[in-house]
């Protein structure tokens, strides 16, 4: 592994977080990374830090974390104060919409199920799966 020079532009920051040079810049737009710094032609510099926070983002955005619960979470990361109870709220509160989610994705599968076990799929017109979603049902 070769040695990185800090600060990296914004591709390389792009590529060492594995997000896209676009949504490093919707992220800074949005306050999760402290205003980085600028080269005196413009151009972004990512510190190590600054990737690192990058990479933080990403993880959260895998587990499904909304923008808004990353900012908070950031936040806590950041705050060495910060007590474990607030993060856990946070992630328990997650865990319970992805519960809920997950409930009402195996309802529509029961569902689908239902009615594809009722269809006949051969050249008749009739069809359950059709009439549901139209409202006439069984």
């Amino acid at each position: 592994m070769t040695s990185t020079s800090w600060p990296v532009n914004i591709g390389s920051a792009a590529r060492r977080s594995g997000i896209s040079a676009k949504m490093v810049r919707h992220y800074e737009s949005l306050g999760l990374l402290p205003r980085v710094a600028r080269t005196d032609s413009g151009y972004r510099q990512y510190t190590e830090a600054d990737v690192h926070t990058l990479q933080f983002i990403k993880r959260g955005r895998d587990l499904g974390f909304s923008m808004a619960e990353i900012a908070e979470l950031v936040g806590l990361w950041h705050n060495r104060k910060r007590a474990s109870a607030n993060v856990k709220r946070i992630a328990q509160r997650h865990l319970d919409e992805l519960a809920q989610r997950i409930e009402a994705m195996q309802a529509m599968q029961r569902s689908l199920a239902s009615l594809l076990d009722h269809c006949h799929g051969d050249e008749r017109p009739d069809c359950p799966i059709l009439d549901d979603l139209a409202g006439h049902c069984c």
